[in-house]
């Protein structure tokens, strides 16, 4: 049931919800179902080298940075949010498709980039299309968000049942292409959500969030900032070599175990509350930090063997060093921000870490990995000390300078603000209600 007042929910009826959460399966399982083995397509298929890669995972990055001027100049003034998710995954359907199809480097390239160009605005619409159904989108939100990360694992499952990973990835864009026509096609029967600022200009600097730079005179708001680009350079190993990694190294249904770093993901937010009101900002981040080392050194020093438990581990680990950072962070920020900048952070932290720190950290890894290449495989030993080692010294300098103050930055500058506080201890994902956030996972 919906109010007369621009479509928004008084109360989120179950056939809302269902929608809602069946568009966010679909988002999550069409990534999924692609991003994870990308690297082993490449590699095995496409003999890729190591910098090919990482050029193709960079790709993520240039579609977040160019998602803010999509979502400013088009969703927010012309046209409704459900019809442009409609029109990007029914033209994402297509370059995913031929994707599938072509056995060079060369011609997979700027077919991937094309269709991250189309998927990156995507996040950002699917929320806002929940936001504007919702009348208390901290509580409501994270019950349907949690679909996106089931979508994530299922589709890691089905690769893994299959036994794509051993000669067939082609069929994993194939199976993200449908997926991903059949949400276009749905993506017109979801709730209306008309443009917000309809007839209204906006400048570069508020489209790409930029207002809320004045965030960054505050040292504490401006440690915190840098080490979040700072932390993504090893998170790039992580996204761009995993699945690789594991198929070299001989794990069985290797997508299907990677996926378990999403389960962990589901269980370690339930405990994200807890943690921020007993340890604060500071440690709660810096676990995640000590997370993203410890995971690399499991990497580094297990196998499928007796030390398969370290692999494990390792992936276990995605929960605490996605949730504990980047979601603790996302939240940080918006209690920092105040309701004045709380839309422009979000897009700022958003850029600054999918679009600089992925780009840089993309950039770095694929080279390292060429250095170790051997002739039908990886030294990966010596690959993940290297992340494992930038992680730590971020973490290092993160606590030394970084100070947990209570006071946002708004107040200090001189402008509105109001804390908000974290209401949902079963949430999926606790978010501002304007933010435009990232969920990679």
């Amino acid at each position: 049931m919906t109010s007369d007042t621009g479509g928004v929910s008084q109360k989120l009826g179950t056939g809302i919800r269902l929608r809602l959460s069946l568009m966010m399966f679909l988002q999550f399982f069409v990534w999924g179902a692609w991003f994870v083995t990308m690297g082993t397509f490449l590699g095995e298929g496409l003999s890729a080298s190591g910098s090919q890669i990482s050029l193709a995972y960079l790709t993520q990055s240039l579609g977040a940075i160019l998602a803010p001027l999509i979502i400013g100049l088009i969703a927010d003034q012309f046209f409704s949010a459900q019809k442009i998710l409609g029109v990007l995954h029914i033209g994402g359907a297509i370059l995913l498709w031929i994707a599938g199809e072509v056995s060079q480097f060369a011609l997979f390239f700027p077919l991937i980039l094309g269709y991250m160009i189309l998927y990156m605005p995507t996040l950002a619409l699917v929320n806002s299309v929940s936001f504007r159904q919702m009348r208390d989108p901290e509580k409501q939100f994270p019950s349907v968000r949690v679909l996106g990360t089931i979508g994530w694992i299922v589709a890691g499952l089905i690769i893994g049942w299959l036994g794509w990973e051993q000669g067939q990835l082609p069929l994993t864009f194939k199976m993200a292409a449908v997926a991903s026509l059949i949400l276009g096609v749905f993506s017109f029967t979801l709730p209306a959500t008309p443009p917000t600022r309809r007839g209204e200009k906006s400048s570069m600097r508020e489209m790409l969030g930029l207002e809320a730079l004045g965030l960054l005179k505050s040292r504490s708001y401006l440690v915190f900032f840098l080490s979040s680009i700072a932390i993504c350079i090893p998170l790039a190993f992580y996204y761009n070599f995993t699945n690789l990694f594991l198929n070299e190294v001989g794990v069985n249904a290797a997508a299907a175990v990677q996926s378990l770093g999403q389960v962990s993901e589901v269980g370690f937010l339930l405990l994200l509350p807890f943690l921020l009101k007993r340890l604060g900002v500071k440690m709660t981040l810096a676990i995640g930090m000590a997370a993203w080392a410890l995971r690399y050194v499991c990497f580094a020093f297990g196998d499928s063997g007796g030390l398969f438990w370290l692999l494990l581990v390792g992936l276990l680990l995605h929960g605490i060093c996605y949730d504990f950072f980047f979601v603790a962070g996302q939240i940080y920020t918006n209690r920092f921000a105040g309701d004045r900048f709380r839309s422009s952070a979000q897009g700022l932290i958003t850029l600054a870490t999918y679009g600089v720190g992925i780009l840089i950290g993309s950039l770095v890894s694929g080279p390292i990995v060429d250095n170790f290449a051997t002739a039908d495989t990886h030294q990966w030993r010596q690959i993940w000390i290297i992340p494992a080692i930038i992680a730590a010294v971020v973490l290092v300098l993160f606590l030394l300078l970084f100070k947990d103050r209570s006071t946002p930055a708004t107040a200090t500058l001189g402008l509105e603000s109001e804390l908000t506080t974290l209401e949902a201890p079963g949430a999926s994902l606790p978010v501002p209600r304007d933010a435009d956030l990232d969920p990679l996972k």
